[in-house]
């Protein structure tokens, strides 16, 4: 790999933000919805995103993978033994979506040895964008390119700010939560959970279901640079490149 992640930070930047306007002219125009064979609802807006992002990332690294989730969904995975393979969700959080709520996301992030290097996540509604490197750390960008460095805070552990799916909720979820010390729980929609721990606003994001990869990447490596950190459900390295991209149950830390 000749380029560094952070050489190639402000080209997925400009991906990315360029995938939001495609999804915000769908989201302001209306789209059909179709269900994918595993049940999950997908829409021309997460189709023609994913089509503006693919060729700009296989431009800028020719021989980096690209493991994307509706090519993934139509069977089209390549093989990623090299170790370093990009991970893409193109519209993250499409029942928020659908459900013309804005907690939905772009979601791009370099995989390298297991792990997150890089990672964008942006939120097209507002054009507000997270990113970060395992190098560069972390920053918030404005719609209007301005940057503030973030990073996580350390918890007041008597009084916890909790960040939960709101679509995503099971029994076993709240059980989690209750057994906690908690002060506030927020409830957010795509990789934003990530975001808000990543920029000090809270403390702990636990999932007890199902995720894929393209899910959390990106989300991953911002919390990652700001500081934070996320392992299995049982506390062992959450790691990348896993049978069929599939999640096991995990906790993501501000500190």
């Amino acid at each position: 790999m000749t380029m560094s992640p952070d050489s190639m930070i402000d080209q997925v930047i400009e991906v990315s933000r360029q995938a939001g306007r495609i999804i915000m002219k769908y989201f302001e125009e209306g789209t059909s919805t179709k269900i994918k064979a595993d049940g999950s609802p997908v829409t021309a807006a997460d189709q023609d995103a994913e089509k503006i992002i693919i060729p700009i990332l296989r431009d800028l690294t020719p021989s980096i993978p690209i493991v994307a989730e509706e090519s993934a969904a139509t069977g089209n995975l390549p093989r990623t033994d090299a170790n370093t393979f990009w991970l893409v969700d193109p519209l993250d959080g499409t029942k928020e979506f659908i459900n013309r709520r804005t907690d939905f996301t772009v979601n791009i992030a370099l995989i390298k040895v297991g792990l997150p290097v890089l990672g964008v996540v942006l939120t097209p509604y507002d054009g507000l964008l997270w990113a970060g490197s395992e190098t560069l750390g972390a920053f918030v960008e404005d719609a209007g390119g301005n940057r503030e460095v973030i990073s996580t805070r350390k918890p007041n552990t008597e009084k916890l700010t909790v960040v939960a799916s709101r679509s995503h909720r099971s029994p076993e979820l709240e059980d989690y939560i209750a057994a906690l010390n908690v002060g506030k729980a927020i409830s957010r929609g795509s990789s934003l959970k990530f975001c808000l721990l990543a920029s000090g606003q809270a403390d702990i994001y636990p999932r007890l279901g199902p995720t894929m990869e393209w899910d959390t990447a990106a989300g991953h490596a911002v919390l990652l640079a700001a500081g934070g950190r996320l392992t299995n459900f049982d506390g062992t390295p959450f790691e990348y490149g896993k049978p069929e991209y599939r999640n096991g149950w995990f906790i993501a830390y501000g500190h």
